[in-house]
């Protein structure tokens, strides 16, 4: 079993879930679901990163988990959860 680093956000009545391994996100009502999501989406891309030769995969960097914790050019890092 591989374990993944999940940071979570709320953004326009949504709950978003990034994962730094990949940059994968998932998206739903509330922070289950979304964590639900970003697994179907993990899921997924392994299924087709086994199978293609030419599918790039890599840890996010840095200044995208800034940009993902900044919202309209407001930090909102004091507000989130990594699970």
């Amino acid at each position: 079993m591989e374990f993944y680093t999940v940071v979570l956000r709320q953004s326009s009545g949504y709950w978003v879930a990034l994962c730094l391994e990949n940059g994968l996100v998932g998206q739903g009502n509330t922070q289950e679901e979304s964590i639900s999501k970003l697994k179907e989406a993990i899921e997924s891309f392994q299924n087709v990163y086994e199978t293609e030769g030419t599918v790039y995969k890599a840890p996010i960097s840095i200044e995208e988990l800034h940009e993902f914790l900044t919202v309209e050019g407001e930090d909102i890092s004091s507000d989130f959860a990594i699970v």
